[in-house]
């Protein structure tokens, strides 16, 4: 019975060395190269059909250790980096013009929060004049109409949606924010601003949620 116990002990320690080192590997990784973050079981069970249907035509985001190319939630570990410290993230549509120009709108619907919306859209970033090629090459290069501010979901108001939305610019003129608009990035008509300079599109989107990093 001793020499049974010692063996299925041994395997299991060897089991154990065996699972550390494919653990430390991994993390060795994802820490080295980006980890790509795709929506799997674990983060779907809080998407509706209305979430996972707006990601479409292959518009990626990457922020410095998530990728994310369809619609997911942000995992707890990353939720703090995305609103204390990550910047702009890089922008790429593969399959974008190099004939033509872009708009890139980003926005949270959910402001203050998805129950009572009352200051949705909430304007986080405005590009203007994005030329194709630097779509396609995932290095956006365009006028600032608007400066990127983090996703700050306010604690105990749930998940919010922060959704990107690319229009084509279909003609000449010179797009900018009215003074108006200028003054506050809270109750943000997107629909009018698009309407009024006659952009085309969305030609793709994405979104994802996100919610307080201490929630």
């Amino acid at each position: 019975m001793i020499s049974v116990i010692r063996r299925s002990s041994s395997y299991g320690t060897r089991n154990f060395e065996m699972l550390f080192r494919a653990f430390i590997v991994l993390a060795l990784a994802c820490t080295l190269s980006t980890c790509q973050l795709q929506s799997g079981p674990l983060h779907d069970e809080l998407l509706t059909e209305e979430d996972r249907g707006f990601c479409r035509d292959g518009l990626e985001i990457r922020y410095p250790d998530v990728d994310i190319r369809s619609c997911m939630i942000i995992p707890q570990e990353f939720r703090e980096k995305i609103s204390q410290e990550w910047g702009p993230p890089q922008v790429r549509v593969a399959t974008a013009s190099k004939k033509k120009k872009y708009t890139l709108i980003m926005v949270d619907p959910d402001a203050p929060s998805r129950t009572n919306p009352s200051r949705a859209n909430w304007r986080h970033w405005l590009l203007a004049d994005i030329e194709g090629s630097s779509l396609i090459a995932g290095d956006i290069k365009g006028r600032l109409l608007s400066e990127y501010t983090r996703p700050t979901p306010p604690k105990r108001t749930g998940f919010h949606r922060y959704q990107f939305l690319l229009y084509e610019q279909n003609t000449d003129q010179v797009l900018s924010l009215s003074q108006q608009e200028q003054q506050s990035l809270g109750n943000w008509d997107p629909q009018a601003f698009v309407e009024k300079f006659e952009l085309v599109g969305p030609v793709a989107s994405l979104q994802f949620l996100t919610q307080h990093f201490k929630d």
